[in-house]
């Protein structure tokens, strides 16, 4: 990560019928954050509530309804920044009557008008235990993953996403019913300009990712290798935009009978896989040990924590959910010293206090038991 890059850190945290929580505040002055307690406590609930202060679903990718306590009524959460923009205030939850699936989001009290504002100042990137199912799932799972990774860069890229797929799913239904041919070619238009403009920024940020991983630095952890397996991605790097888009259209209108056979398009950006290896060993991510699965995706998110940092000028919040396991002492030691020498604040939980603590003295703690979140009072403040 860029060393001169700012940090941005949340020093005040409150929640309302968030999850487990019916109120819980918590004022934090450290660069680090260990919050430990039993399965089942809330920790990840705190991770989550964190990450839905910046733009997009969170950590969870989780519906409005879920995140309410008990399923349903309004919900809050609110935390207080200080970063590149000096001292600032985010707040975001369900409207009052706690209607829809619309999350409202403020900035110092005011209404935001899209999360592009939000944008500006406060990013977060993660690592949750479901991530590291990446390498045994379909390509549907990486692909979501590298779409994560791309929003948090240009959250441009979410929109692009959104509307390539909203008339993909139109296609589809226009096939099975044999609709209007040129209503199939303006859909089949929208799918390839959308289509190319959300392979490009995949592209782009594969690209650069990988180039940062390639130069090493990860803080003692193995560097990931990383290449996009994707048909429009190629045509981009072998002639212009438009070339790529009139490609995309010519393989949409040849393969509707196919398509209406499948009831689903086979071909097109919605299919492109993230390739994953062991840059050192060559090795195809698939095949490492759980413990080198869990160290590459931790450098691929201290790398793109650097993009996030020289892009946005402001380094992100790291959340790290049970981020010991299948982790071994050496590497928990090199992550407690890469995590000691960024700028970022970092979040940390785990169900074992005694796992963190080479960090005592160096990080502020917490505990979680029945919906309740307190400082631990064994800890000294860094």
């Amino acid at each position: 990560m860029t060393a001169a890059a700012p940090s941005l850190r949340l020093i005040r945290l409150s929640l309302h019928r968030f999850r487990s929580y019916t109120a819980a505040r918590i004022d934090v002055g450290a660069a680090l954050v260990v919050v430990t307690g039993p399965n089942g406590a809330g920790k990840t609930n705190l991770l989550e509530a964190i990450s839905l202060l910046c733009p997009g679903r969170g950590l969870r990718g989780a519906r409005m309804a879920e995140l309410a306590q008990g399923g349903s009524g309004p919900w809050a959460v609110a935390g207080r920044f200080d970063g590149a923009w000096g001292r600032f205030e985010v707040g975001t939850g369900s409207a009052p009557d706690a209607q829809g699936d619309r999350r409202l989001f403020r900035l110092d009290g005011e209404p935001l008008r899209s999360q592009a504002e939000l944008a500006e100042r406060v990013a977060a990137v993660w690592l949750t235990p479901q991530m590291e199912r990446l390498f045994q799932e379909g390509a549907s799972g990486r692909r979501r993953f590298l779409d994560r990774l791309a929003w948090a860069l240009e959250p441009a890229h979410a929109r692009e996403v959104a509307a390539y797929e909203h008339a993909m799913a139109q296609r589809n239904r226009l096939l099975a019913s044999g609709g209007d041919p040129a209503w199939l070619a303006a859909l089949e238009d929208a799918m390839a300009r959308h289509g190319v403009a959300a392979a490009a920024a995949r592209r782009a940020l594969v690209a650069r990712l990988d180039a940062r991983l390639a130069a090493g630095s990860m803080g003692g952890f193995p560097a990931a290798g990383l290449a996009l397996c994707c048909p429009t991605a190629a045509a981009l790097a072998e002639g212009p935009a438009l070339a790529a888009e009139e490609a995309l259209r010519r393989s949409l209108h040849e393969g509707r009978a196919r398509d209406r056979a499948a009831a689903a398009a086979l071909a097109g950006p919605h299919r492109c896989d993230l390739v994953i290896t062991h840059r050192e060993k060559g090795l195809p991510a698939a095949l490492c040990s759980t413990g080198e699965q869990k160290a590459l995706l931790i450098s691929i998110l201290l790398a793109h924590a650097g993009l996030i940092a020289e892009a946005r000028g402001f380094a992100p919040l790291l959340l790290l959910d049970e981020v010991m396991a299948h982790l071994d002492a050496a590497r928990r030691e090199a992550l407690f010293g890469a995590l000691a020498a960024l700028p970022a604040q970092a979040w940390l939980t785990g169900a074992e206090e005694a796992a963190f603590a080479p960090l005592r003295g160096l990080a502020q703690a917490f505990t979680v038991a029945e919906g309740q979140i307190r400082e631990n009072a064994r800890w000294p403040l860094p």
